[in-house]
């Protein structure tokens, strides 16, 4: 029973990934299909981001009135609706309309099932949750590259749709297995809130290291391709095509890194990633005419994040107690979401003001306010009598 729910969890973070790079890989078709500006996909992006940050927050508390599998599957068909509803969109506000439900159940899909993750698996199983998380990143571009040969854009998310809803109905079918598993205790408690959890000491520097960490990810992702092309003079075809290897170093690290998490523990790996993911920041300094340099940086950082958001993650109930990990987990969500929202924009508008060769000081000062709030974390919750769960 254990494995089957583990596997559903897989699953469910699958469903979860699936929808996140259909917009970007579809964006360039819909926005001339919509006759709307490119620029307005960072709309259609806000709204979502502003749905995730709301269900995240109030994630605690729903998963304590509904339990975690109810807020899960009612989430995958949340999306399922929303998926459906891109499919079938031919003006710019249903998109926009279509992007809230979207937004509130990927949130409460996130945070609840992190939260889960974190009380009752270990470190490599949270490492490998966010892995499939990769895997639907991966796959869903390619969907929306068949339907943009064979059909139509709507096509790809008519398809990413029907699969969501396969898997929404074998989470459904399958709810049993959640019910015999190991239930949380702290499930029935009173959520502390979030006046309650900023009052706790240490996590106003979690969520800070967190925002940090999610918004140096985030640049990296969206910028990578531009900072190729504009600094280091590669043709935008084979920018693209290796600044898709960030998610593949990302998602590999996560596969990878699980095999190790559990012998090191989280504060350790979250300590390795940042050396690693700084060694590929620095390599983009390296002044040298071969752009190649540059390419393998990015992988080599993609390769370092691996491990620091899962691993920030899963130490939340052994720093703060299993009792007030719902809520800081949820937000913990927030503060990813607000961080991977905010903080891209504000280098393009830098970057076109000053120079894209910024990137790597840019990315370096999130890294280094990241490292030094999670560190600062770890030492208040030891002090406090907090242990670090490594296994």
């Amino acid at each position: 029973m254990y494995s089957l729910l583990l596997a559903l969890i897989y699953l469910a973070f699958i469903s979860l990934g699936l929808p996140d790079s259909l917009l970007g890989s579809g964006w360039p078709v819909i926005h001339n299909d919509l006759n709307v500006p490119i620029s307005f996909m960072g709309i259609v992006s806000m709204v979502i981001s502003g749905g995730t940050i709301i269900s995240s927050m109030l994630s605690d508390k729903l998963t304590r009135k509904f339990s975690t599998r109810i807020v899960t599957v009612s989430s995958v068909f949340l999306t399922v609706i929303a998926l459906f509803g891109f499919s079938f969109s031919s003006q710019f506000w249903m998109l926009l309309v279509f992007a809230i439900p979207y937004g509130l159940g990927a949130g409460a899909i996130d945070a609840a099932l992190n939260n889960y993750v974190a009380l009752h698996y270990t470190s490599k199983h949270m490492s490998w949750l966010h892995c499939f998380w990769g895997v639907g990143t991966i796959v869903s571009p390619f969907v929306m590259s068949y339907a943009l040969t064979h059909s139509t854009w709507h096509s790809g998310y008519r398809i990413v749709a029907f699969i969501q809803l396969g898997i929404g109905l074998l989470l459904l079918a399958t709810l049993p297995v959640w019910k015999a598993s190991r239930q949380s205790d702290e499930d029935n408690a009173k959520s502390i809130g979030l006046v309650g959890a900023l009052k706790i000491r240490g996590v106003p520097y979690l969520l800070i290291g967190f925002f940090a960490y999610c918004a140096a990810e985030a640049t990296a992702m969206y910028w990578a391709s531009t900072y190729l092309v504009e600094v280091k003079g590669v043709t935008i075809d084979r920018a693209a095509g290796f600044a898709s290897l960030f998610y593949i170093g990302l998602t590999v690290g996560r596969f990878l890194g699980g095999f190790i998490m559990n012998k090191l523990g989280d504060r350790k790996m979250i300590i390795l990633g940042t050396c690693i993911l700084s060694c590929g920041i620095l390599s983009l300094l390296i002044p040298v005419e071969n752009p190649t340099v540059s390419l393998v940086g990015f992988i080599i950082i993609g390769f370092g994040c691996a491990p620091i958001y899962p691993c920030i993650i899963h130490s939340t109930p052994s720093n703060f107690g299993a009792e007030n990990s719902g809520a800081i987990i949820g937000i913990q969500m927030a503060s990813a979401y607000v961080g991977s929202t905010f903080i891209p924009p504000l280098f393009g508008l830098l970057g076109n003001l000053i120079s894209f060769a910024i990137l790597p000081v840019y990315l370096f000062v999130f890294i280094v306010i990241m490292i030094s709030m999670t560190e600062l974390t770890f030492k208040i919750t030891a002090r406090r009598g907090g242990r670090e769960k490594s296994a």
